[in-house]
């Protein structure tokens, strides 16, 4: 059979009763906790996982927590509540602007911001986002980041971003998971839960998540899927089509962005059969002829995959001890 779509395909039901077993054997059996907590934003990842815990724990033991700051989108509340109600959970409000303000989260992002677009003012209407260059198949360039701000008006001006421009505005949004997590576990420990992590399979390998923050978690149960997997489990869970058909964005900086511009480069179909290929050792030519695409778009996808987990390996490291490291010449 040639190679193409169906290698991604999963049992739905079968998948479901795995996950869930598996919830239920370590939050409750290793970690002794009562219940699970979940962050909701109206994205499809967190939707099925708080379907999934529903499953495992029962609605009543599931907390629901929309985390919103002044630079969500409006529909990601609006869609949080109709994901808790699809599974009769109660959701939690916790707004993180104070939080966040009181860190200055927002000042240190856009004085950065600022010392590339010196017009730049957030009290006037201005936007501004972090964007990658675009399709990785058309283009063969490096994962080299630009600042694009969005004037009153609409006119959108793009710049490279410089390395200390960029460090500072990540550094600034990455307050924003951080304190996201502290709060997940303010009602976890409350109410002797486990915090369920969110994270998929392209996320944590090719490191898109903020260490401690939306990777800080007790128990990721869709890490092991594929984004167009979830979306598969999606659908036999019953998730709300409202948030099925959203596109995935990383509502994190103040103007719209999907994570395609922002990270992945790729639509989520073809990143992930790119990625089966790759990690199950399928020839560049057998790929190219079943997806439509020439050899050097498969290899170059291939490269940028190798390249993105090499450079976020220290995002999946665990803290490290003496005791844990080998020094050259000594036994191990």
């Amino acid at each position: 059979m040639t190679f193409g779509e169906h290698v991604l395909k999963i049992d739905p039901a079968a998948e479901t009763d795995r996950i869930v077993a598996f919830m239920r054997e370590q939050v409750g059996k290793v970690m002794h906790r009562r219940g699970a907590v979940i962050g909701v934003s109206g994205g499809i990842d967190s939707s099925v996982c708080l379907a999934l815990s529903a499953r495992a724990f029962g609605p009543q033991r599931v907390a629901a927590i929309m985390m919103p700051e002044k630079d969500s989108e409006a529909e990601s509340e609006a869609l949080a509540r109709l994901l808790s109600d699809a599974f009769d959970v109660q959701p939690t409000l916790e707004v993180i602007t104070p939080a966040l303000e009181g860190l200055r989260c927002y000042q240190r992002r856009d004085e950065a911001i600022a010392r590339v677009f010196p017009e730049y003012d957030p009290t006037k209407g201005y936007t501004a986002k972090i964007v990658l260059p675009n399709n990785l198949l058309d283009n063969n360039t490096l994962n080299v980041f630009k600042l694009t701000i969005i004037t009153p008006e609409g006119e959108e001006k793009t710049q490279r971003l410089p390395l200390a421009e960029y460090l500072q505005i990540v550094a600034a949004s990455n307050f924003k998971q951080r304190t996201r997590m502290t709060t997940l576990y303010y009602h976890a420990e409350e109410r002797n839960y486990a915090v369920i992590g969110t994270g998929n399979k392209n996320e944590h390998e090719q490191g898109f998540f903020v260490k401690y923050g939306d990777g800080g978690a007790d128990l990721k149960p869709i890490i092991h899927l594929y984004k167009t997997q979830v979306y598969q489990l999606a659908e036999y869970l019953g998730v709300p089509e409202e948030i099925r058909r959203r596109q995935p964005t990383t509502d994190t900086y103040s103007a719209h962005q999907s994570q395609e511009e922002f990270f992945f480069r790729l639509p989520f179909k073809t990143m992930d059969l790119l990625w089966y290929a790759q990690e199950n050792n399928v020839p560049v030519a057998e790929v190219a002829e079943g997806m439509g695409l020439t050899e050097v778009q498969v290899q170059r996808a291939f490269d940028d995959f190798k390249r993105k987990q090499r450079t976020t390996d220290y995002l999946r490291m665990n803290p490290i001890g003496l005791d844990d490291v080998v020094v050259e010449g000594e036994p191990s």
